[in-house]
């Protein structure tokens, strides 16, 4: 049989990470979070004043070296050799990683790069926006995991420790899905795709589901 892949897609807050690490773990596989792969290029563009410029963007990408760890304990992603593990998930590269994020010519060479990962790996975790159509579309497991979207504002609000205004915290979860829902499907479930709706859940109570999923 193939290694068991399981996609989860999602918007912002919906509890996407937390998830994957948990039914990987449970599962004893690998976990590749997809959008750290645009935070990292998102980080090297904005220390090259490229972030304004897609055709910049666009060389960057070809040009960087992204290596992703996949250890759902601690997954690390480094860019050209130094750890941006830490860097990505700040407030800066979270305004601005859509104007990374919603080139498709940047979004091809990640995809390319994320099938990779997967067809090495003896069974994996995926998770971002587009993995159950474009990077997995043939998981054995595909999951769009929703929640309304005041539960997914409070979810990101928590994980930046509190540190976000109300303009910036609705920036990143409203905003960002608009513009990412412009070259990326998220919004709802593609025919074979189970939806999930977190907001009165757990992620216990997820993980359980998704892991009901898998063929025995």
């Amino acid at each position: 049989m193939n290694p068991l892949v399981i996609a989860i897609d999602g918007p912002s807050g919906s509890g996407k990470s937390s998830t994957a690490q948990l039914v990987a773990t449970r599962l004893g596989l690998a976990y590749l979070d997809t959008g750290a792969m645009y935070r990292a290029i998102a980080v090297g563009c904005q220390a090259g004043g490229l972030l304004d410029d897609p055709e910049g963007i666009v060389g960057f990408t070809a040009r960087a070296q992204l290596t992703m760890g996949t250890d759902p304990s601690g997954a690390t992603v480094a860019l050209n050799g130094v750890d941006v593990s830490d860097e990505i998930r700040s407030s800066e590269v979270s305004a601005g990683v859509s104007k990374v994020a919603t080139i498709q010519a940047v979004r091809d060479m990640l995809t390319a790069q994320m099938r990779r990962i997967v067809a090495a790996s003896d069974g994996i975790v995926v998770e971002g926006r587009d993995i159950t159509t474009v990077v997995c579309p043939e998981a054995q497991v595909r999951v769009l995991l929703v929640a309304d979207v005041a539960v997914r504002m409070a979810r990101r609000d928590n994980q930046m420790g509190g540190v976000l205004t109300p303009g910036e915290l609705r920036d990143q979860v409203v905003r960002r899905d608009r513009d990412d829902a412009t070259v990326s499907q998220f919004e709802a479930p593609a025919e074979g795709v189970t939806l999930i709706d977190s907001t009165y859940m757990t992620i216990d109570e997820v993980a359980d589901v998704i892991i009901g999923l898998v063929p025995s």
